[in-house]
C-alpha cells in the first residue's frame, strides 16, 4: 500500500441494507469465446459505497457498464433503483441514466470547452428548463463541492491528472444522482493525490447521500472508501466484507493479489 494516509477516517454510512438500489442476478457476459462475467450476483444497498476489487482485466468494468445500461448482459437480470433494465424503452433509460453518475477512468471531458461549459453540457441537456442563474448556481456548486472553482474557466489541457478527476466527479455530481459509478478513481495518479480522491469519494457519500460502486485494483482506495468489498476473479465474486474480512481469506488467489499488489507498492 502506499504511504500516505488519508487525513480523514471513513465515518459510518447511514446503509439501509432493507433497500437494494442495485441488484444483479445470474449475470453473465461474453465477448466472443471470452467469457467475462460468470453467473455475478449482487446487492448494493441504500447509502453503501461498494468497492469491486480485482486485477485489470477481471470484467470489473463491464460489470459497472452492464449496471449503467451501457452493455447488456448475455444471461440475467439487472435491477436498478427499482426497475428492470431490459424491460426499459429509450425514452425510460435515459431517464434512469439521469440519477446514475458515471466518473469514467479518463475523466471523459471534453477537450474543447472550458470547466464551466463541461459543467453546463449535462445541465443543458437534461434539464432544459433551466435558466441562467440556476444554471450558474449549480456550477458553483458543485466546483466547490470539489474544491476547484477557481478552475472555471481553465480548460481540461489546464488541469492536473488530480484536478481532471474532480472535475469529472463534478460534472457527475451536478445532475444530483442517487448513484455513483467510478471506475478506478485513482489510476495514474501519485499516492497524495490518490488520498485526496479517495476523501473526495467518502465526502460524496455523505454530502449527497449517495449510494455508491468503485471498480478499483488499488488496495488503498479499497480501504478507504468501501463500506464493503466484493472480491472478483475469473467473472466471479470470490470473497466479501469489510477489507479486513475479505484478506483473512486463506484463498491463494485473494492472497496471491494481495501480495503481489504490496510488492508492486513498495518496489
Amino acid at each position: 500500500m502506499t504511504q500516505v494516509e488519508s487525513k480523514y477516517k471513513k465515518l459510518h454510512a447511514q446503509i439501509d441494507r432493507n433497500n437494494p438500489v442495485i441488484t444483479l442476478r445470474d449475470i453473465h457476459k461474453a465477448f466472443g469465446a471470452l467469457q467475462v462475467l460468470k453467473g455475478v450476483d449482487l446487492d448494493v444497498y441504500k447509502g453503501e459505497n461498494l468497492v469491486v476489487l480485482g486485477r485489470s482485466g477481471t470484467g470489473k468494468s463491464v460489470l459497472i457498464k452492464i449496471i449503467a445500461g451501457l452493455l447488456k448482459p448475455d444471461r440475467g437480470q439487472v435491477s436498478v433503483l427499482g426497475q428492470e433494465i431490459d424491460k426499459l424503452d429509450t425514452r425510460e433509460l435515459q431517464a434512469l441514466r439521469a440519477k446514475i453518475g458515471f466518473s469514467f477512468q479518463s475523466s471523459a471531458l471534453y477537450d474543447g470547452m472550458s470547466v464551466r461549459a463541461n459543467l453546463e453540457f449535462p445541465l443543458v441537456r437534461n434539464k432544459r428548463h433551466l435558466g441562467r442563474k440556476e444554471i450558474d448556481d449549480a456550477v458553483a456548486q458543485v466546483l466547490d463541492d470539489v474544491g476547484l472553482s477557481q478552475a472555471i474557466d481553465q480548460t481540461p489541457s489546464q488541469l492536473s491528472g488530480g484536478q481532471k478527476k474532480r472535475i469529472g466527479i463534478a460534472r457527475t455530481l451536478i445532475l444530483q444522482p442517487e448513484i455513483m459509478l467510478y471506475d478506478e478513481p485513482t489510476a495514474g495518479l501519485d499516492p497524495l493525490t490518490s488520498v485526496e480522491i479517495n476523501d473526495l469519494i467518502n465526502e460524496v457519500q455523505q454530502r449527497y447521500n449517495t449510494s455508491s460502486v468503485i471498480i478499483t485494483h488499488d488496495l488503498t482506495c479499497a480501504r478507504a472508501t468501501g463500506d464493503r468489498i466484493v472480491m472478483l476473479s475469473e467473472g466471479c465474486f470470490l470473497r466479501q466484507g469489510t477489507f479486513d474480512e475479505v484478506f483473512e481469506s486463506d484463498d491463494p488467489r485473494i492472497r496471491n493479489f494481495y501480495n503481489t499488489i504490496l510488492l508492486i507498492n513498495h518496489e
